[in-house]
């Protein structure tokens, strides 16, 4: 009697099911073991170690306020919420979180580079080197003579950009750019550590460059004639800009003049 070549419907589809039955068994069994695991002591959190910029922050004071907002073990902790709750403590620009087998996390910060005030004087915030406006302790700034930027919200890398252009210019005559604001209109206005305002105008960065540089090119010739300071001056104007001298009188005793210098 010859033997079958294969095995019936039913047979086949019982064997499936069995392998499959199995399968889904081996998993939760296995599945069991690991949430036991992960379970134990052994992976409770047990140390965060911190790297990386602590100039403004004490690290076991880090660890202090953070740890008491986690939850989880080595397993379950969010990394996310971590990484969160250290980026929200005064300094911090941004933190890296690991983890490091079996119970530990690991946090590499970097903190913010204050290199200006942000805002209208007496409630400015500060800028970080990436034109990012944070809030922190202003008694914590290490530099003495920061300078202040102010503009529309979102508009602060914007600024900071025209500050650095346009600062070192300034330096040619020995002045310091102060104050460098963007108006609601569009308009620049610089301050110097003389106390001089600048109406800059508006347009492109290339534009305030060209415009300042003709301006200090010329400014000491015109100042030392008549043996003034500069109190203030407007570039506003396409082929040369006013500029108003210190103690310079018009007939009326104590008004400044205005005076005009073309190209």
């Amino acid at each position: 009697m010859p033997l079958p070549t294969s095995l019936p419907a039913d047979i086949k589809l019982m064997n499936t099911f069995s392998v499959f039955f199995g399968l889904v068994f081996a998993a939760m069994a296995l599945a069991l073991v690991v949430a036991w695991l992960m379970r134990q002591p052994l992976f409770n959190l047990s140390g965060i170690r911190v790297q990386g910029d602590v100039a403004h922050n004490n690290a076991v004071t880090l660890r202090a306020n953070v740890a008491p907002k986690l939850r989880g073990n080595f397993f379950t902790v969010d990394l996310a919420h971590t990484r969160a709750a250290f980026e929200a403590v005064p300094w911090v620009r941004r933190a890296v979180v690991q983890r490091e087998f079996p119970n530990r996390l690991k946090v590499v910060l970097q903190e913010h580079k204050a290199i200006a005030y942000w805002g209208p004087e007496g409630d400015a915030r500060l800028v970080n080197s990436f034109g990012e406006v944070f809030e922190a302790n202003q008694g914590d700034v290490e530099a003495e003579d920061l300078p202040l930027l102010n503009g529309p919200q979102g508009r602060a890398p914007l600024v900071l950009q025209a500050y650095q252009l346009l600062s070192p210019m300034f330096e040619q005559i020995d002045a310091v750019l102060e104050r460098l604001e963007l108006t609601g209109q569009g308009s620049w206005r610089a301050r110097l550590d003389s106390g001089a305002v600048i109406e800059l105008g508006s347009g492109s960065l290339d534009e305030l460059q060209v415009r300042v540089r003709r301006f200090i090119a010329t400014l000491t010739q015109v100042s030392s004639r008549y043996g003034r300071d500069l109190e203030s001056a407007d570039l506003r104007y396409g082929n040369g800009y006013a500029i108003r001298l210190r103690g310079v009188t018009t007939v009326n005793a104590g008004d400044k003049e205005d005076r005009k210098v073309k190209r």
